[in-house]
Formats: C-alpha cells, sequence, structure tokens
C-alpha cells in the first residue's frame, strides 16, 4: 500500500482511539463520582442496571480499542491491508468501512459460515 494511504489510516485510527480514551476516561470519572445511596431498591436496581449496561459498551470499547492498536502495529509494520488469512491485500472500500479489519470480505465471509455451521 502506497505510504500516503498507510498516514490516511494512521490518522483515521489515531482520531478513533483519542475518541475512544476520552469517552472511557469520562465514564470512569463519572462512575466514581456518582456513588448514589438509594433507600428505594427499585432505584437502585434501575441504577445497577444502568451501570451494568454501561460497562458492556465500554467492554466492547476496550476490545475495539486493542484491535484500533493492532492496526496502528500493521501500518508500522508494513503488514496493514494485506488478509491474515489469504495473503490477498484487502480492498479499500473494506479498509473505510472497518480499518481495524485483518481480513478481506471473501474470507470473512467463509469465516461467518463456518461460525454459523458451528452454532446450529
Amino acid at each position: 500500500m502506497e505510504k500516503d494511504r498507510l498516514e490516511y489510516y494512521r490518522t483515521i485510527l489515531n482520531g478513533k482511539l483519542e475518541e475512544l480514551l476520552n469517552g472511557a476516561g469520562k465514564v470512569v470519572s463519572g462512575m466514581s463520582e456518582k456513588e448514589e445511596n438509594f433507600p428505594d431498591p427499585t432505584d437502585r436496581a434501575s441504577l445497577e442496571t444502568d451501570r451494568n449496561f454501561l460497562l458492556r459498551v465500554k467492554d466492547r470499547e476496550r476490545k475495539l480499542i486493542t484491535k484500533v492498536n493492532e492496526a496502528l502495529g500493521r501500518i508500522d509494520d508494513g503488514s496493514f491491508g494485506v488478509c491474515e488469512l489469504c495473503g490477498e491485500d484487502i480492498s479499500e472500500k473494506r479498509l473505510e468501512a472497518r480499518p481495524v479489519t485483518t481480513c478481506c470480505i471473501e474470507c470473512k465471509k467463509e469465516e461467518e459460515e463456518l461460525e454459523k455451521a458451528r452454532n446450529t
């Protein structure tokens, strides 16, 4: 892949990483500040449900942070944009949609079909 395209994806990935890290910091500080005491069990249950949902979302974002860092590492080592399964180039269209991807669309479809077959 050309150097200017790699820098383009590096900029996108760094922007996404910054956005995710800023959001995580706000949530952590917000959760530690809001230690409220609810005498009503229903209110307490509602708060716990909201927190659990937020924590699940943040866990997904944590996993995405890892993928972004891995993609930045692939840019550095020269393997960005190459499918890890077949070794072919990943299309620009796919990289635009999901710059953290490690597989071309054909390999990803095949992987998902195998997973679906295992789960049925």
